[in-house]
């Protein structure tokens, strides 16, 4: 992939995702064109005092759930990747029509303002969370990871794909459980929900790296898992706020003990590639069967928080903090 001749666009490009991709696609990819598309105009202002800007940048005010906006942001670009979603887990289970809007409808006109306009690379990210979900907000990225998957249906003889990427949660990030830890030490005490409680880690550069990766080697249909290390919450808690009394308050509505980014049955179509897992697509109905990739999983395989190899070490997580988001 030629990156000095692609226009990209990033839908919810204000985000912690949003704006570290778009930082290192300005230092180091350096793309024709670059399209920040939000609905917040407070925080493109906000980027673009940080310095988020250049002659090849352009910002967008716009919702996806505006069709005709979108469509027009979408003209001349060759790839999207759609970071746009809400995500705030208690804010989608009390509005529900609204997380369906968002999290499936818009991305559903995403695929086809990209199908509508020729663009030929789609990247969507998606979460664990939309791995055997228990809440709204899992529910709508499994969905949207399934429409993203299967619209490679609609792109019939024209080079057009549409993949995703897969992780967990992203260090640092805007309303992350490490700032809710921050903002507790201060008082001396944090909550911890269990304290069994274990999830998936990847850090901010991490995961704009890697969806770049992505980027580079999709074939269409795809769903990218980078290999991640976990940590228990309560290791975190005693980590961001040393010192402080830890106190076990009872496992929230619409939350997991532990999270699972590669599911048994997913397993038995997905691949090794060494630093990463692919899971490729069940139905081939644009031509794709038979070009596997990496090693195929053992049998009966599934990459859990809580059995996962790699455990994120003390320091490592020191040195991620300190980065902070979108730096």
């Amino acid at each position: 992939m030629n990156w000095k001749k692609t226009g990209v666009l990033i839908t919810g490009g204000t985000g912690s995702f949003g704006k570290a991709f778009a930082r290192e696609l300005l230092r180091r990819h350096r793309p024709r064109v670059v399209r920040i598309f939000s609905r917040d105009e407070l925080k493109q202002h906000q980027m673009q005092e940080e310095g988020i800007s250049g002659p090849t940048l352009r910002y967008f005010i716009g919702d996806i759930r505006d069709r005709d906006r979108l469509s027009m942001a979408v003209r001349g670009v060759d790839l999207i990747v759609h970071a746009a979603a809400l995500k705030q887990v208690p804010a989608c289970e009390y509005n529900p029509f609204e997380a369906v809007k968002t999290n499936i409808l818009g991305t559903e006109n995403v695929l086809s303002a990209a199908l509508e306009h020729g663009v030929e690379r789609v990247l969507t990210l998606s979460t664990d969370k939309a791995v055997n979900p228990v809440n709204l907000y899992g529910a709508t990225k499994l969905c949207a990871e399934r429409i993203t998957v299967e619209a490679n249906s609609y792109a019939g003889g024209r080079d057009i794909r549409f993949s995703c990427v897969r992780y967990g949660n992203v260090l640092a990030s805007r309303g992350s459980v490490v700032q809710a830890f921050e903002r507790q030490r201060e008082r001396g005490e944090v909550a911890v929900t269990d304290m069994r409680m274990t999830r998936f880690w990847i850090g901010l550069e991490q995961a704009v790296a890697f969806v770049a990766s992505c980027v580079e080697s999709m074939r269409g249909g795809e769903v990218f898992v980078p290999k991640i290390p976990s940590m228990r919450i309560a290791d975190l808690a005693r980590l961001v706020a040393p010192g402080c009394r830890i106190r076990e308050i009872g496992i929230r509505p619409g939350e997991k003990i532990h999270e699972i980014l590669v599911t048994r049955d997913e397993s038995r179509h997905a691949r090794d590639l060494g630093r990463s897992f692919v899971i490729e697509p069940e139905f081939h109905w644009w031509g794709t069967k038979g070009r596997a990739r990496g090693k195929a999983l053992p049998d009966g395989f599934e990459y859990r928080s809580d059995t996962n190899r790699e455990w994120l070490k003390p320091a490592d997580l020191v040195r991620l903090l300190k980065r902070g988001p979108g730096r």
